[in-house]
């Protein structure tokens, strides 16, 4: 295997499916198989989750919401999606752990670095909910602060696009596919793989992340293996 141990950031889109809003029973189930196929391969597995299938805190904020409570409901759906996806985990065997920046401690353990360290050593997929717990901060900065204060060895972005083009290929079907690019090549050209947060911290701590196709089944085995699909953006 390519990576020892993995964080996986999954938006809350993702887990609609083909629905136009919330969980999509069968496309959490096929990340549950996914993410059991590689934790029997003895990878460590953190993940972290958006909530914006169910609420998005910078449209809240839009809508005349306050800003800072609009971030607030968005990080609770985070730990919905959490809650979910560590059921649909352990209705496959997985033993998972669901651990929250805010404190919520009648369904998740606070964030503490060193039980979640000691969770990902005893091989327990490890959910981090509720964001960086502030507002203004995205998932995806949440995704990068948690892989480096974990150590992770890479961060898989799993998304609905096989990889980071030169521009939207859903729209322009004659869009180039980057197989590696650079922080600062990715910066310039504007390509908006993570935010900017997410991005400096990876930058600065030399974190590579890989972007790739999570609704293909078997894609996640294939990427902690070390195959070449989707982009890795490194230093």
């Amino acid at each position: 295997m390519a990576y020892k141990r993995i964080l996986l950031k999954l938006s809350g889109e993702a887990l609609m499916g083909e629905r136009s809003y919330g969980i999509d029973p069968k496309r959490l189930a096929e990340y549950a198989e996914d993410i059991k196929e590689i934790v029997a391969e003895g990878i460590e597995v953190a993940i972290v989750i958006g909530g914006g299938n169910i609420f998005r805190g910078v449209a809240g904020a839009s809508n005349g919401m306050d800003r800072v409570q609009a971030d607030y409901m968005g990080m609770l759906a985070t730990v919905i999606n959490g809650l979910a996806l560590q059921s649909a985990l352990e209705d496959t065997n997985v033993q998972t752990r669901l651990q929250t920046a805010i404190k919520i401690e009648a369904i998740a353990e606070p964030y503490i670095k060193r039980k979640a360290v000691r969770h990902l050593e005893k091989g327990r997929v490890v959910i981090f909910g509720a964001g960086t717990g502030n507002p203004f901060f995205t998932t995806d900065s949440a995704a990068a602060l948690r892989a480096v204060e974990v150590s992770a060895d890479v961060i898989l972005k799993g998304t609905r696009v096989d990889g980071v083009y030169d521009s939207d290929p859903e729209k322009n079907k004659n869009a180039v596919k980057y197989k590696t690019i650079s922080f600062a090549d990715a910066l310039k050209k504007g390509l908006k793989v993570m935010d900017t947060t997410a991005f400096t911290i990876s930058q600065e701590n030399n974190l590579p992340i890989i972007v790739f196709d999570m609704n293909t089944p078997g894609n996640l085995l294939k990427v902690v293996s070390g195959e070449n699909i989707g982009t890795i953006v490194a230093n």
